[in-house]
Parts: C-alpha cells; sequence; structure tokens
C-alpha cells in the first residue's frame, strides 16, 4: 500500500515537472528546427541546425558580455554594502535594528516599477541615463535589502565565542568582521552574490527604463528588440533565449548545496 501510495505522488511530480518544463523543451526544439520548417508543428527538430545559434551569437553577443559586466557588478556592490551593514546589526547591535530590519523588508515590497520612475527622475539629473554603472546601481537595490537580512541571520547565529576569543586576542570591529565572521560566512555570501546575479541578469524593468538608448544593453532589452527586427526569425530569437538562460541554469546547479545552507542559516540556535 505505501509502495502504491509513492508512486502515485511520484508520477504525479512527474507530470507537473513535466508541464512545467515544458516551455523550455518548446524553447529548444524552435532554437534547432530551420527557418522553412517554423510554420510547420514539429514536436522535436526533425532536421536541426544551429542556424539560428549562429545569428544569435553573432548579434547579440555584445549585449550577453553587458549583462555579465552588470551582474557582476552587482554582486560585488550588493556583497562590499550588505555584509558589513548585516554585521553591524548582528553583532555591533546598533541602536534602531529592529527599525531598519522593518524598512529593509518594506523596501522589498515596493514595485521594481515605482523604484525605476524614481530612478528615472534621479538619473536625468545625474547625468546617469544610458550607463551601465546605472544599471548596477538600480539592480543592487533589489538584491541590498535581501542580503543585509540574510547576513544578518546567519550572522546572529555565530558562536559568541568566536567572537569574544577574536576580541581577548586583540582583533577590533573590522578585525573581527573580516578574519573570522566573513570567512564563517561564506554559505551566505555566495547565496546573496547567486541571487544578485540572477537579478541583475534577468532585470528588464530598469534596462527598459534607465538604458534603452544605450550602446550597451543588457540581454534581456537586447531579446526584446531582437523580436521586434526579427518577428521571421523565431529560431535566432528562441536560440538568443536559450543561450541568456544558460549561466542562471549551470550557477544554480553548481551552487544548489550552498544556497540551501545558506538561506536555512541561522534558523535554528544551539
Amino acid at each position: 500500500m505505501t509502495t502504491a501510495r509513492t508512486w502515485w505522488k511520484t508520477g504525479l511530480g512527474l507530470v507537473f515537472t513535466a508541464i512545467m518544463l515544458f516551455p523550455v523543451y518548446w524553447m529548444v526544439n524552435v532554437s534547432l528546427t530551420p527557418t522553412n520548417e517554423l510554420r510547420q508543428t514539429n514536436w522535436f527538430p526533425v532536421h536541426p541546425t544551429l542556424e539560428g545559434f549562429d545569428s544569435a551569437l553573432g548579434q547579440q553577443l555584445p549585449a550577453l558580455g553587458t549583462s555579465l559586466g552588470i551582474g557582476i557588478g552587482c554582486v560585488l556592490l550588493t556583497v562590499v554594502i550588505a555584509a558589513p551593514a548585516g554585521y553591524a546589526l548582528a553583532i555591533l547591535n546598533l541602536r534602531g535594528g529592529r527599525a531598519l530590519n522593518f524598512l529593509l523588508l518594506v523596501a522589498q515590497m515596493v514595485p521594481a516599477v515605482v523604484m525605476a520612475m524614481g530612478f528615472y527622475a534621479i538619473y536625468v539629473r545625474l547625468g546617469m541615463l544610458n550607463t551601465v554603472w546605472g544599471l548596477i546601481i538600480a539592480d543592487s537595490t533589489i538584491a541590498v535589502p535581501f542580503g543585509v537580512l540574510l547576513y544578518t541571520t546567519f550572522m546572529a547565529g555565530i558562536p559568541k565565542e568566536l567572537i569574544q576569543a577574536a576580541r581577548v586576542d586583540g582583533a577590533g570591529a573590522w578585525g573581527t568582521f573580516t578574519k573570522i565572521v566573513l570567512p564563517v560566512s561564506r554559505n551566505s555570501t555566495l547565496t546573496v552574490s547567486l541571487f544578485a546575479f540572477l537579478w541583475a541578469w534577468s532585470d528588464f524593468i530598469f534596462a527598459s527604463t534607465l538604458n534603452r538608448s544605450s550602446e550597451y544593453v543588457p540581454i534581456t532589452l537586447g531579446i526584446y528588440q531582437y523580436i521586434g527586427n526579427n518577428t521571421t526569425q523565431w529560431n535566432a530569437i528562441m536560440a538568443t533565449a536559450v543561450v541568456a538562460s544558460l549561466p542562471a541554469a549551470i550557477l544554480l546547479v553548481v551552487a544548489q548545496r550552498y544556497v540551501a545552507a545558506g538561506v536555512t542559516a541561522g534558523a535554528v540556535k544551539d
């Protein structure tokens, strides 16, 4: 009876997984389909070709490079701000820490469209429209609150004996952070870095609002413009989507166990 129930749940899980992954399969299928067969309903590429990938890489490679630069910049800026902030809230017991945590939660609830409009008004005055640095800063505003909350939760669970031993040895607040707390927080750093990169990599609202006329556009905006200019080359469009999805998929697979450890860190205290 237990075995039959287990197989029933497994089968149901496989059905739901297949339904959710079907758009991904269809994207790969169309990307490998020749142009003259795109109007046919083929459930798999009968005559697979890489012409779509040739067109995609030839025209979208600069956009991929721009997205990579924005993602790395967003990761660095997020970690540089979030790690010390989490340390200050969790270890140094700053006044107003609870209020600040509440404000960080509220900040994550603000719609990105509202933030994009605010950034647009600010960037017009500062001359930062259509710049890569402008996008890095805008994307970081989504990742930093999450990073601070995650760092705070993890660092609050670090044994107090480690902090006290460092202080006994003469380490100050900064020395304790750089030599003790930050190395111990490796999983949290990887988790924050991964989510910051994915948010920057998949951003479209900030890109379309703040960087529409730039020479260097991210891949999300590149795909949007590509669809408008090449509505007959769906294999190239889907190939671009496949290539743009690969970095995120690879990062999630490689960092899966670190993400699980980083997200659940601090949930249970001794």
